[in-house]
């Protein structure tokens, strides 16, 4: 592996030691460069170009995740490492929907640190089955509540009233608009969930808990 160019971001000046510490350990690794914030690091990045950028997630002017954020749309080669203190695993997933390559625990021992970032740089990360299966399982809980939000609201009536068995007439006059327009909303409900009909919509509904089976497809069959 080619020496890894590296720049540490922490507001905290031992946690900056320390992390430039556990890099000196493996001649794979060069810290070009330490600041302490979120800003700093997004000019530096842009003017020197680091391989890796370890970050930690709580500083105050601008955490880890909107730094990530605001780096990788920059420059999506960098490879980023979110350092923290919380095995907490919105976190693991948040930093990975930022953009980020990987997720450290300060307290980890120095050796991890290193096989860890090791197998980031060579595009080997080692996921435990565990782990992989906790960040699928938070991506799909994240994704349907997103697919929901993004549904104005009155897209979700008429997504209500689609789900009672209601046809587009009914809808029009209970809603006080014309045809047209809930066929138009129709539309719009079918491509953001990307869903292809009626069917699909009230399984949707129902499946995501939007609607009781029994009040409003009592002759629904799975």
């Amino acid at each position: 592996m080619n020496r890894c160019r590296v720049l540490v971001v922490d507001d905290h000046a031992h946690a900056r030691e320390a992390m430039c510490e556990i890099l000196s350990m493996d001649d794979s690794f060069e810290v070009i460069g330490v600041v302490e914030s979120g800003a700093e690091a997004i000019v530096f990045t842009g003017q020197w170009m680091p391989d890796l950028i370890l970050i930690d997630i709580g500083m105050p002017d601008m955490d880890g995740l909107e730094t990530t954020r605001r780096i990788k749309q920059e420059y999506p080669y960098v490879k980023i490492v979110i350092v923290t203190v919380s095995d907490d695993i919105a976190y693991l997933f948040e930093a990975l929907k930022q953009g980020a390559q990987g997720y450290l625990l300060k307290n980890l021992s120095p050796s991890t640190w290193i096989e860890y970032l090791r197998a980031i740089v060579s595009e080997e990360v080692p996921l435990s089955r565990e782990l992989a299966f906790q960040i699928l399982k938070e991506f799909a809980v994240t994704s349907q509540t997103e697919e929901r939000e993004a549904l104005t609201a009155r897209e979700k009536e008429i997504l209500s009233c689609v789900s009672s068995g209601s046809p587009n007439k009914e809808i029009a006059a209970n809603l006080g608009i014309s045809e047209h327009t809930v066929k138009n909303h129709l539309k719009n409900i079918l491509q953001k969930l990307q869903l292809q009909n009626r069917t699909q919509l009230t399984r949707y509904a129902m499946e995501q808990g939007l609607a009781s089976r029994e009040r409003d497809f009592p002759h629904y069959k799975k």
